[in-house]
């Protein structure tokens, strides 16, 4: 059993989704996992994901905060709410987390705690594979009920090894919904969401992600 076996588990009733509890086992794991560029690769997240200084952002599926930090130093005097569905993971990203501008709370992406038109960003990464197949577009859905007309949604998804064996070792790492991340149907599912100006990239080692905007304008 791999250690990524060991990490996700479902231990929130309120999803039919994987969650990780073990929030410091995952971050010296993330560390290595990237090979020493997690902390670029996030850096360039939070660009990529148009957040601006004074911006409300929701960065879903937050897990120990990794990616709402470096969203809350784009934004200054806005604010960056974590939300995970694992209250051990909320409980060390308020214990490591120094940012007075960031927030976190448990939560579930497939029923959003948050208002209609409530936020200027959405984000996440490394999320949707802990969704099932069928909760993925519910979950994209809640996304675009958040952001107001014009904002803007970015999400980061683990890109597999094209090399057949990359991906078995992938697999023994992290389990099969990691080894076979079906990565080609990310910009389509969001354009069926109602999303525009669809735009998707690479960043190594490991993330494809995908950038959007809902309709409307904004402020």
């Amino acid at each position: 059993m791999g250690l990524g076996h060991l990490m996700h588990h479902n231990s929130n009733p309120g999803t039919r989704g994987l969650t990780i509890d073990h929030g410091g086992t995952y971050d010296v794991f993330g560390a290595v996992f990237f090979g020493g560029r997690r902390d670029h690769v996030y850096r360039r997240l939070a660009e990529l994901s148009g957040a601006r200084p004074g911006d409300r952002v929701l960065d879903i599926g937050c897990g120990t905060g990794y990616l709402t930090r470096r969203l809350a130093a784009v934004v200054d005097s806005g604010m960056v709410v974590g939300i995970d569905p694992s209250a051990a993971g909320i409980d060390r990203a308020r214990r490591i987390t120094e940012e007075p501008n960031c927030t976190y709370s448990t939560g579930v992406a497939e029923s959003l705690p948050a208002e209609d038109d409530s936020f200027d960003v959405v984000a996440n990464c490394l999320m949707l594979h802990h969704l099932p197949e069928d909760l993925r577009p519910t979950a994209l859905a809640e996304m675009r009920r958040v952001l107001r007309p014009g904002g803007r949604l970015l999400i980061g998804e683990f890109r597999p090894p094209a090399n057949p064996v990359g991906r078995h070792i992938v697999g023994a790492l992290t389990g099969p919904s990691m080894e076979h991340n079906p990565i080609h149907l990310l910009a389509p599912m969001v354009r069926d969401a109602g999303f525009e100006q669809v735009d998707s990239g690479d960043l190594r080692p490991w993330i494809r992600y995908v950038t959007a905007v809902a309709p409307g304008a904004r402020g």
